[in-house]
């Protein structure tokens, strides 16, 4: 449906006055969101007010509801929790509270209102909402006001935004803070990993979540944990002796140390809490194996908030900008949310209700239930770490007889290791033989491949880099060797996980189909690169963590400048001709501008940057930042670029450079890849299985698919995984610079300029439309969400 762009000038804050707050317990990435409102609200005319220390300051009123400027929200967004402060607030609970909230608004002429909070917060503001002009009435019957002001203040606008590290309300598929947590949980869960492993130790890992489980649950999927406790899912009647037995095998089968992960709302099916010293208890009465707890408490909430919770704040906070704007008094209050990578608005309430459902449901022991309405995100994890998590007796597996190869090409990417790991685990469940193929196509040709078991990738997550070995060789030169190998080692089937070559290579193996019955068998291609250039895919393996080193360097470089005269970093990032990387980089990293190829720039927009950075650090700002991908023009070299704003700022900033290089392909992948790269590579891998059964002969005994939909590429497109078949992404890609012609995230550039201060046009006809929260159907589950 091509429908006429829609720009924002038309719509004015002029005369309008938003307050901004943030409420009950804080969350990293809550700056990022107040940063993105203050300036969005900024840019469109409107006067923003921060309202200190949440609602008790809407209640106290006086210095506690103060406008702010464009530099007020200047460095904040690599700072976690709030700056703004949240507190917890008896009184506005009370009508006589949210009476004087109402007066103290009033005589700022506030009648928008920005809540980025938990649902607590948000059901607090609706009402609010809802009482609004009785409120007025009140104050003016008391002659605190008047009738003037009742009229000209009649309603009260609100848009919320979930700060939340818990991920616990419905209708959002991620709440600002929760990758951060996610991160501080893995980074302790890496380090405790090591110390288990050399004293053969037995974790007990608790972490927050009093009735959600999410944070447990992904935090399982991304170690690798041997048993999960969630409030959603208790584990079914003798538990106790499944574990012990589970854990046992483990270590039979020289596994050197045990992780549990318990949340701290955990329960058993009675409804009765599971606490991690019961777990430790139990493991050591039964199995006498040496056993610590570590309880994570507020580390999770605490430390700079991650890549993608800035992103997500920073997109959420101008979205809720836009909903206020558009706003009527028939509207209702709306929460502006995440769907796979689309920013949606939903009525507040329908979320508030739906997540007071999850409780009443597991309140009522309707656990099957419970986790359905968590969503499908939900459901698909615990389904993912089912499904990964235990190996079931090899009487019990299926016997298929197809032996399916696994390989990585291209360079190394943050995750790959994870992926191998879900469709190793997953082939096996499936009852198929599996086989790693070592250093890509080249390996493939000179029969560097074996026999992989389920144990052999146990660990594997959280490695970085490509353990199988990867290399960026095409197959055309080694047709016929790799043929042979097909055929000697009977391979039914190729899984391949990698970048741009990973897609060529299976270009070519299908174009030689004609020539070699040998690869006239299902392929699959899961797309891991840190450049995120693959068509028919918004996210690869690999993209976030690239993305977090490039935005903890920004953080460590601004950083370096603090207390010494003003100074601008030129800061050159990879990904080839794809701007990906530059352009979320600068959005993470609060950068200036980021130069990149899809958007030609020349010498007139440069000596602009220049001297809109001459400007703005005429003001208090110190530091500037400019991102450059590494190949966005020939000529314009960071050198050239380096070079010219040196001598442009003269007198008003000194320049620094900075190459990042190869730190952006290393390092332990970040939790999103870790999950994105298992649970891509199980869905790939049960496709594989549905295949090989559709192109199994058996009057001739073997496995023919000549068809272009049995090679395919399996990629996140907005809100689903769709498999699609390499040839029909042909006509989608730009071959001489390896990217696709269209990508998603170029719309977010004018947001980045936005909040940069310059003047730009944002195209938001994809928000606006109020949409509804969608009970999904079991069905639903299977076929495509994240």
């Amino acid at each position: 449906m091509d429908h006429q762009p829609k720009f924002f000038e038309n719509l004015s804050g002029t005369g309008k006055a938003i307050g901004v707050l943030t409420s009950g317990g804080d969350a990293q990435g809550m700056n990022a969101a107040v940063r993105a409102v203050v300036r969005m609200g900024i840019y469109v005319k409107a006067k923003v007010y921060f309202v200190y220390e949440g609602y008790q300051g809407m209640v106290d009123g006086g210095d506690n509801i103060v406008e702010v400027s464009w530099e007020s929200v200047s460095s904040i967004l690599q700072v976690g929790g709030t700056v703004i402060g949240s507190a917890r607030c008896k009184s506005f609970r009370t009508r006589e509270g949210r009476l004087q909230a109402a007066y103290n608004l009033v005589q700022r002429g506030i009648t928008n209102l920005c809540v980025i909070g938990g649902d607590g917060s948000l059901t607090g503001a609706n009402l609010f909402r809802e009482e609004w002009s009785g409120l007025l009435e009140e104050l003016a019957q008391k002659g605190k006001i008047d009738e003037e002001a009742v009229k000209k203040y009649a309603y009260l606008n609100i848009v919320g935004m979930v700060g939340s590290i818990d991920n616990d309300f419905c209708g959002t598929d991620m709440t600002i803070g929760t990758d951060s947590a996610l991160h501080r949980i893995i980074e302790v869960v890496d380090a405790i990993m090591t110390t288990a492993q050399s004293h053969q130790r037995t974790f007990v890992l608790e972490v927050m979540g009093r009735h959600c489980g999410y944070l447990a649950l992904v935090s399982a999927l991304a170690c690798g944990a041997d048993w999960v406790f969630i409030p959603e899912y208790p584990p079914e009647e003798g538990w106790e002796d499944t574990m012990c037995v589970k854990l046992s095998e483990n270590r039979a089968r020289k596994k050197r140390l045990n992780i549990i992960i318990v949340a701290e709302g955990a329960i058993d099916c009675h409804n009765k809490p599971i606490t991690s010293e019961k777990v430790k208890d139990l493991v050591v009465q039964r199995l006498g194996f040496d056993t610590r707890v570590t309880i994570l408490g507020h580390v999770q909430r605490g430390g700079t908030p991650s890549a993608f919770d800035r992103i997500l704040a920073s997109r959420m906070g101008v979205e809720a900008v836009l909903a206020l704007l558009e706003a009527t008094p028939a509207t209702p209050a709306c929460v502006v949310s995440l769907s796979g990578n689309q920013a949606v608005r939903l009525p507040l309430m329908e979320c508030v209700q739906m997540t007071q459902e999850v409780q009443k449901a597991m309140d009522e022991g309707r656990f099957v239930e419970a986790v359905r309405l968590r969503g499908r995100s939900f459901e698909n994890n615990l389904n993912t770490y089912k499904l990964l998590s235990h190996k079931k007796p090899d009487a019990e597996l299926p016997k298929t007889n197809f032996n399916v190869a696994v390989l990585n090409v291209g360079a190394p990417a943050a995750g790959m290791n994870a992926a191998v790991r879900a469709a190793v685990r997953v082939g096996i469940t499936e009852g198929h033989k599996m086989f790693a193929v070592i250093d890509g196509f080249e390996g493939f040709a000179r029969g560097k491949i074996k026999e992989i078991s389920w144990g052999d990738v146990g660990g594997w997550t959280g490695q970085g880099g490509s353990i199988l070995g990867t290399k960026r060789t095409l197959p055309a030169k080694y047709l016929e060797k790799i043929a042979d190998q097909m055929r000697t080692n009977n391979i039914n089937a190729l899984m391949v996980i990698g970048g741009f070559e990973a897609y060529l290579g299976l270009l070519e193996l299908s174009a030689a189909r004609e020539k070699y019955d040998e690869f006239c068998v299902p392929m699959v291609m899961v797309p891991a690169t840190v450049s995120n250039n693959v068509p028919g895919s918004d996210f690869s393996i690999g993209a976030d963590t690239a993305l977090n080193t490039i935005t903890d360097t920004c953080d460590r470089i601004k950083q370096s400048a603090s207390g010494t005269k003003r100074r601008v970093f030129i800061i050159e990032t990879m990904g080839g001709y794809c701007g990906y990387l530059a352009n979320m980089g600068a959005l993470a990293a609060g950068a200036d501008a980021a130069y990149i190829f899809e958007e030609q720039f020349d010498i007139r927009e440069l000596q602009a940057n220049v001297e809109h950075l001459t400007e703005k650090m005429k003001t208090s700002i110190q530091r500037g930042l400019v991102l450059r991908n590494e190949n966005c023009n020939e000529n314009y070299t960071t050198d050239f670029i380096y070079q010219l704003y040196s001598e442009e700022g003269k007198g008003v900033f000194d320049c620094r450079k900075n190459v990042l290089g190869h730190m952006q392909q290393g390092g332990a992948p970040s939790p999103f890849d870790r999950n994105f790269g298992t649970k891509i590579s199980a869905k790939a891998m049960q496709w594989i299985s549905k295949k090989l059964k559709e192109t199994y002969r058996k009057e001739e005994g073997k496995v023919f698919a000549n068809t272009d939909d049995s090679v395919c590429l399996l990629g996140m497109r907005r809100r689903n995984l769709v498999f699609q078949p390499v040839a029909e992404l042909k006509t989608e890609t730009d071959f001489v610079h390896r990217i696709p012609k269209e990508q998603w995230w170029l719309k977010l550039r004018p947001l980045m300029k936005i909040l940069a201060k310059y003047k730009t046009s944002y195209d938001v006809s994809d928000s606006g439309q109020l949409e509804h929260v969608a009970m999904h159907s079991p069905k639903e589950a299977e076929t495509g969400a994240i």
